[in-house]
């Protein structure tokens, strides 16, 4: 079976890319950046998806049966700053990815990866799919625009994941877990002043390790109805406090804490907690690596890459 991935030199796509490989999948992927840098036994294009004309090449060359599209902007912060690029990546993107499968003639089973941000600032939690969508990003209000326009290919077998937040070792340090265990990992290595900038700390996440979220994303495209929508979340939310108190736990040397203004969003939603209900009863997946475990293998990345 040929398993295409889009953007997977990001943070989920490495992760991706070496599950389905165990599992037997021949993998082809796509990114932006010349060369792929993880596992060898991927077949890699350089490839932009607002290149309408090149995704349609290489679609008709690979007709896979799975396709994962990981590509995205996916900054809540940048998104700000940039929301026309945003909404071009996010949305004709995905708008290029769809047509390449019309123009190539096939029928893959498509995931589509939204988020959570989608909901907004929930009316009552945990949240379910049928909840309203009150996007207040420009991020957000991309990957609402990027579902309906899923909706307008009825032919095509397509699936839509709202991913709540997903964390784990060589994700950026624009993500709110790996920034502070970064700033910690300098601080013991470098002899950096022992504080940590935070920015908002109340906010609660639904926290997921991504090598949970890998192994939902192939359950999700195997096992989910076409033209569904479905939550992938551990239905569990914690406040970054809680987070950075568990990094702080694992450090070697003792830490303060400052906040820095710069690092508050513009708009923060108080609290994303997913209800998976339907996802886990249509998959029977659910997550087993502990919050505890996940933040340990993040501080042992930024430890053996600084």
């Amino acid at each position: 079976m040929k398993a295409f991935i889009t953007g997977i030199n990001g943070f989920v796509g490495k992760h991706l890319s070496d599950f389905l490989l165990s599992k037997g999948f021949e993998v082809i992927g796509t990114d932006l950046t010349d060369g792929f840098d993880g596992n060898n036994k991927v077949k890699y294009f350089t490839l932009d998806i607002l290149d309408a004309d090149k995704l349609k090449q290489v679609m008709n060359e690979i007709k896979p049966d799975f396709i994962f599209h990981l590509a995205g902007f996916s900054s809540v912060k940048k998104s700000f700053e940039q929301p026309e690029l945003c909404r071009k990546i996010n949305v004709i993107g995905t708008k290029n990815l769809l047509d390449s499968v019309v123009k190539a003639n096939i029928n893959p089973k498509i995931l589509i990866i939204s988020s959570a941000d989608v909901y907004g600032v929930p009316e009552s939690v945990p949240i379910k799919e049928t909840d309203k969508l009150n996007p207040i990003s420009p991020y957000a209000e991309s990957r609402k625009e990027q579902e309906e326009l899923c909706r307008k290919y009825p032919k095509l077998h397509i699936i839509i994941s709202r991913s709540f937040p997903h964390i784990g070792p060589g994700q950026q340090p624009i993500f709110v877990a790996s920034d502070f265990a970064k700033q910690i990992a300098e601080i013991e290595k470098k002899g950096k002043e022992p504080v940590i900038e935070v920015g908002n700390l109340e906010a609660k996440r639904d926290f997921t390790d991504v090598r949970d979220v890998v192994k939902a994303y192939l359950f999700a495209i195997e096992k989910c109805k076409k033209g569904e929508t479905y939550n992938i979340c551990s239905g569990k939310a914690y406040s970054i406090k809680e987070i950075l108190d568990k990094l702080i736990s694992f450090a070697k040397v003792k830490i303060k804490i400052e906040q820095d203004p710069a690092r508050i969003r513009q708009s923060d939603i108080p609290i994303l907690q997913g209800d998976n209900s339907k996802f886990v009863k249509q998959t029977g997946w659910k997550p087993e690596i502990h919050l505890e475990k996940t933040l340990k293998d993040i501080l042992d990345y930024w430890r053996n890459n600084i």
